[in-house]
């Protein structure tokens, strides 16, 4: 079959289709060849044509071919030295995907001849590998890039207004009896106007999608019969996976992809992607050679620089990218922009974000990443967010990221479950947590909005199995229970799992009602993880990643309507009341014109805290006062925003406390909308005049309401 062969350019990477052809471009500095592969069919266990490519300019392979298609096949060989000690593993009988690959047709067949190194080989990964890899690899695919978006914009919702959903595409439909079976755990099924719905009447405001760039399942899982279910194992940073694809996998899944955004941009609804370019799936020196291994090892991680063949390993995966190579960083950063304006997602939650600040072998908060990033015109305008830890040395930044970076802040999630589980620890930290985390965020010009509030993740204990276990429950994954965090933070009330005890019962429906508030009361920006609004388990599994089934997905027939209720109730609560998502710190001192704080804190007499108050516990108790007044923000127009006036009171005591409310001045008279004792949130409850006493239920949360048009302080 003869091709017709152009030079082509070396800009864009990647396969480009411009409507008359497929112009090919591949970074690989030390090659010494390329050949580029094309496959008639999925099936085709070698391609029918191989290309070689002539044209390179500075270290970019390029050709132009006039008549290939969007839906084409391909792949590339690599040419160069196999010498594992110096950092190069060549090998032209692997076939390799391309890291600018826009859709991948399929998944990995595991088979020996997918690692550059002869397997069994007394050498290890010294001696190379002759077994040609093309029948057991997926393709690259060719896309065409064109797609009616209907003038649907980007809702562009202020992080103050933000309510984080994190989900899983397949967990979160797969068991949804509304959706068609045909589409379930999919894309599409994201995008079906049953989870919009769902989504919009519980009201969050962004869904962040665990890991959907294509990624793949380790050997030793695939094995087992597990599969890494969560994702965090890339090999295409530009190609949607094709496992969530309810309608081909030939470029179709990137369609798909565009339309679930489309369709949730319909409904104002965000899309935040969970992405790692911390490392990618190939492992350490004993992993497969799928992709950039093959195409330029030395130039795409971190080698151990005093033997070559080993890999430096901030992420425990065995591998990290080397974010202070240019063409890595142009990797990166091509990526994001892609799914910003290709895909138009809304924003990014970076997995393990400290590795790519580390420069050399520390982590530099001003690495060259985050240099990049502030500067770019398109990316620094799309939601941020940091998973602020790795697995080295000084890994872990809670506080540390520049302005402009929102954190998912793990000292807040400490904090507020060793506060509902009785731990000894001081109430000066909850309240810190509670009003956004000013020591760790202020001093940086950085406002409230820079903490990720949240009580679970999709890694550790679901909201429900919190307060239902002391102890993880592993032993599915195959690991003797010996993977996950031991040291968790819960308390399972009484009673090991599942249980007929009613007092045990409605003390942890109590639990979940109380961590629910805090969260959704706290300042800073909330996220939910998908099903905990339903009582959803895991039967005690902290660590699930590589369960595909029902300890993972969402069941819908289950659904713990009451505390979905009061979770709909409460995000409501939230967006109704700009004092509950304040812009800016409180200040903690008097109003102009009103000589009242915009915050206060109580003891259970009814006096305000001193100092000293701060380090003890009052049973662990207190009562909060926030200040509608107090909020100093403006609307759009320059307009003062004023709100109503709360006064909060946290018991983790477990027993009833009496509360006697601040005198007059912070408001004559208050009306009980939340008791977490009850499963309602409701306008009309008692009402307790300024001074009276009010009853505080062991382990619980009672939130009092002050109308706005009372003029507290007068």
């Amino acid at each position: 079959m003869n091709i017709t062969v152009y030079p082509g350019t070396p800009y864009p990477l990647g396969a480009t289709w411009d409507g008359e052809g497929v112009n090919f471009a591949l970074y690989a500095d030390n090659a010494t060849g390329v050949e580029l592969c094309l496959f008639n069919t999925t099936e085709d266990e070698s391609e029918s044509v191989k290309i070689k490519m002539t044209e390179r300019t500075h270290q970019v392979w390029h050709a132009y071919l006039p008549e290939i298609k969007p839906g084409q096949l391909y792949g590339y060989r690599v040419y160069g030295p196999y010498d594992p000690s110096n950092g190069h593993r060549f090998n032209p009988n692997k076939l390799l995907i391309d890291p600018y690959a826009k859709a991948i047709s399929g998944t990995i067949n595991w088979h020996d001849s997918l690692f550059g190194y002869e397997i069994g080989s007394p050498e290890e990964d010294m001696k190379m590998s002759t077994l040609d890899s093309a029948p057991f690899i997926p393709c690259s695919v060719v896309v065409n890039p064109s797609y009616d978006w209907e003038g649907v914009k980007q809702p562009k919702i202020p992080y103050h207004k933000s309510i984080i959903y994190e989900a899983h595409v397949k967990g979160l439909t797969k068991l949804h009896p509304d959706i068609p079976e045909e589409i379930r755990g999919t894309y599409a099924a994201i995008g079906h106007p049953v989870t919009i719905k769902y989504l919009q009447e519980l009201g969050i405001t962004a869904i962040e999608l665990m890991p959907v760039h294509h990624f793949i399942t380790d050997r030793h899982l695939a094995d087992q019969g597990l599969t890494n279910y969560w994702g965090y194992n890339s090999i295409g940073f530009f190609a949607p996976d094709v496992r969530y694809s309810s309608s081909g996998t030939l470029g179709e899944q990137v369609v798909e992809f565009k339309n679930m955004v489309k369709a949730l941009h319909k409904a104002g609804i965000e899309v935040i992607l969970d992405v790692v370019y911390n490392h990618t799936g190939e492992g350490n020196q004993m992993g497969p050679t799928l992709s950039f291994r093959g195409v330029d090892n030395s130039s795409y991680y971190r080698l151990v620089e005093e033997d070559k063949r080993f890999y430096m390993d901030y992420t425990g995966t065995g591998n990290t990218l080397n974010a202070m190579m240019p063409p890595v960083l142009r990797l990166i950063m091509d990526s994001l922009r892609y799914w910003i304006l290709e895909m138009h997602v809304d924003g990014f939650r970076f997995d393990l974000a400290a590795t790519l600040a580390r420069e050399l072998h520390e982590v530099d908060r001003l690495g060259s990443f985050f240099d990049i990033i502030h500067q770019d015109p398109v990316i620094s305008q799309v939601k941020l967010i940091a998973e602020p830890w790795d697995i080295g040395e000084g890994g872990y930044l809670v506080g540390k990221f520049p302005p402009g970076w929102a954190e998912w802040n793990g000292k807040y999630r400490d904090c507020i479950r060793d506060y509902w589980r009785g731990e000894e620890s001081t109430l000066a930290e909850f309240a810190e947590r509670f009003t956004g985390s000013s020591d760790l965020y202020r001093d940086d010009y950085r406002r409230p909005t820079a903490s990720i509030n949240f009580i679970t993740a999709h890694d550790g204990f679901t909201l429900n199995d919190l307060v239902s276990y002391n102890e993880k429950h592993n032993e599915a994954n195959g690991e003797d229970n010996n993977d996950g965090e031991s040291h968790n933070r819960s308390w399972n009330c009484g009673a090991e799992g599942p249980t007929k005890d009613k007092k045990i019962i409605e003390l942890r429906d109590r639990q979940k009602r109380n961590f629910m508030t805090t969260l959704f009361l706290s300042q800073g920006v909330p996220m939910l993880v998908a099903g905990d609004e339903i009582s959803r388990t895991q039967q005690g599994n902290n660590n699930a990643y590589c369960q595909d089934n029902e300890i993972s997905w969402v069941n819908w027939l289950t659904a713990d309507k009451e505390l979905l209720a009061f979770t709909q109730q409460l995000i409501e609560l939230r967006r109704n009341h700009p004092v509950f998502c304040r812009r800016r710190w409180f200040q903690g001192q008097p109003i102009k014109g009103v000589g009242v704080e915009d915050i206060a804190w109580f003891l259970p007499d009814g006096s305000e805290m001193t100092e000293e108050h701060w380090n003890q516990d009052f049973a662990k108790s207190l009562g909060v006062f926030l200040n509608g007044r107090g909020l100093h923000s403006v609307g759009p127009k320059g307009e003062q925003i004023i709100d109503d006036s709360f006064y909060l009171i946290f018991n983790a005591h477990h027993e009833d406390l009496d509360y006697t409310l601040p005198n007059a001045k912070y408001g004559t008279q208050w009306t009980k909308i939340l008791d977490t004792h009850h499963h309602e949130i409701k306008d009309d409850g008692p009402t307790v005049e300024a001074g009276g006493n009010i009853r505080i239920g062991s382990r619980s949360i009672v939130l009092l309401h002050h109308p706005v048009g009372q003029l507290v302080g007068g």
